[in-house]
């Protein structure tokens, strides 16, 4: 594979981790949100934190 190829890959696999991330949070209800020690506000900083 090329160097760009494997960029594009890893940008694509950042992406699918990160959708995830923020899908199963959102599923989550306030009160298990509260458990965790997350708001709701906090998921796409989770999410993206996830990917690095």
């Amino acid at each position: 594979m090329t160097a760009k190829a494997n960029s594009l890959f890893g940008r694509y696999r950042n992406w699918r981790r990160y959708r995830s991330t923020v899908r199963e949070l959102e599923q989550l209800s306030l009160r298990e949100l509260d458990d965790i020690g997350i708001s709701r506000g906090d998921i796409y900083r989770i999410a993206r934190q996830s990917i690095l």
